[in-house]
């Protein structure tokens, strides 16, 4: 037996990791998610509101969709996919955009991922070199580690509360003269909030006409990396566009990235696409090939036979805006109940996702124990530890100046709406200890 120290290789690795790994850092969220555990094991019941995830307890994937990747895996689909993704599968998230958006992209156009990531790593590796620029509205969903990895630089445009922490054209476009990609999520991780219509197509047009400005001057192109990964989970007096639809000339800057795991709540089994101009398409193709980033041959076919079924996919999309509204609607009345009972607190009305933009303005209140609180990170700890209400600030999201006005990300996928009320009722008697 060969004993193999737990610090084994550090020195050397601290000299031999690349400037890329030495720039990586560690994720915010993780950090709370070890608090959380450590409450469970002493045995406190936590009301998890900070996973981008569904708890399938709360949430099981379609029933159709479940039946179809036992099926695939007894008829034996456990070998490679091919590179592009299963042609069924293809074919089923062509028809799937015409049927949901009206963009009839042609099937070179498709190309099947494993879930969200390898889309947006694929799209930053193939449209951005090393030091180039990227612009991301903030609060938003990962940008700044993918900006690391690719060794690019980045640029942040705060977003506002009023407009639900989406970004309007009118803001991004000074900052886009030198920008190569523009990276664009609605309905929103972390905030909830839904682009409305008429700010999508202005940035269509922005897209038309900042690049014809390129055109003429023999620049590079500037590409928007669309995420529309919650499409499907939009609420009464908000609908999800992407801008290809309202202005079919920006098509060729567009790269769109899908799949099922937020919209059928299928996180773990790692299938979604990316579509737009073909040729980037078979870019992706040939790096995620070598990568191996492609969605498991059972859930592929699984997923082409149930995209396949129309009636029950639109069935479902009806069961689950009504499950994840209803549990938002708990926590925003619940918020709104505080909110009347003089607590300094607040919220965003539901638009869309699985999130509630929230706000404790609790800098400078004094805890039971004497604590003074200071920033936004002592007050999601006090939370915890006081009414084990477990929220992601918004700084893990690249939103210094929300965060510091104490807005939080409150996530339903993993709480009952019984689960959600009783946690209310304890943050209410915490705030009341507050002095």
């Amino acid at each position: 037996m060969v004993s193999i120290p737990a610090d084994c290789g550090t020195d050397a690795a601290q000299r031999g990791l690349s400037a890329m790994a030495q720039a990586m850092e560690p994720s915010s969220i993780l950090t709370i998610a070890n608090e959380i555990r450590a409450l469970h094991e002493q045995g406190v019941e936590v009301a998890n509101l900070t996973v981008g995830d569904f708890s399938s307890d709360q949430f099981p994937i379609p029933t159709g969709l479940h039946e179809r990747v036992v099926a695939a895996l007894e008829r034996g689909d456990t070998n490679y996919p091919p590179p592009a993704g299963v042609a069924a599968l293809r074919q089923a998230a062509r028809a799937h955009v015409q049927r949901t958006q009206g963009l009839d992209y042609p099937l070179e156009a498709f190309t099947i991922v494993g879930g969200g990531r390898p889309a947006l790593y694929a799209t930053y590796r193939l449209l951005v070199d090393p030091g180039d620029l990227v612009v991301f509205p903030v609060p938003s969903w990962n940008n700044h580690n993918y900006g690391e990895v690719c060794q690019v630089r980045v640029h942040t445009v705060d977003c506002r509360a009023e407009d639900a922490f989406q970004p309007t054209a009118a803001l991004l476009a000074p900052h886009l003269s030198e920008a190569r990609l523009l990276v664009l999520n609605t309905p929103q991780n972390p905030s909830g909030g839904v682009m409305p219509k008429a700010e999508m197509a202005a940035f269509g047009r922005l897209l038309v006409e900042e690049n014809q400005r390129r055109e003429q001057n023999g620049g590079k192109p500037l590409y928007l990396l669309f995420d529309q990964i919650y499409r499907s989970i939009t609420f009464a007096g908000h609908q999800h566009y992407s801008p290809v639809q309202l202005v079919p000339e920006c098509a060729p800057y567009v790269v769109h990235m899908d799949g099922i795991s937020k919209g059928f709540c299928a996180t773990g089994l790692r299938c979604g696409w990316m579509f737009g101009p073909p040729l980037i398409s078979r870019k992706a193709v040939a790096l995620l090939t070598h990568v191996g980033a492609w969605a498991p041959k059972p859930v592929q076919t699984a997923t082409a036979g149930w995209l396949d079924d129309v009636a029950a996919v639109d069935a479902w999309d009806q069961h689950l805006i009504g499950e994840v509204q209803g549990r938002l609607e708990v926590l925003s009345r619940g918020m709104q109940r505080l909110k009347d009972d003089g607590f300094p607190v607040d919220y965003i009305e539901p638009q869309g996702a699985i999130y509630l933009s929230v706000r404790f303005d609790l800098v400078g209140r004094t805890t039971p124990a004497g604590m003074v609180l200071a920033n936004n990170e002592d007050i999601r700890s006090y939370l915890l530890q006081s009414a084990a209400f477990a929220l992601v600030p918004f700084s893990a999201f690249g939103a210094e100046r929300a965060d510091h006005q104490g807005w939080s990300r409150a996530s339903v996928g993993a709480a009952s709406a019984s689960e959600l009320a009783a946690s209310l009722e304890r943050v209410h008697r915490s705030l009341s200890q507050l002095s």
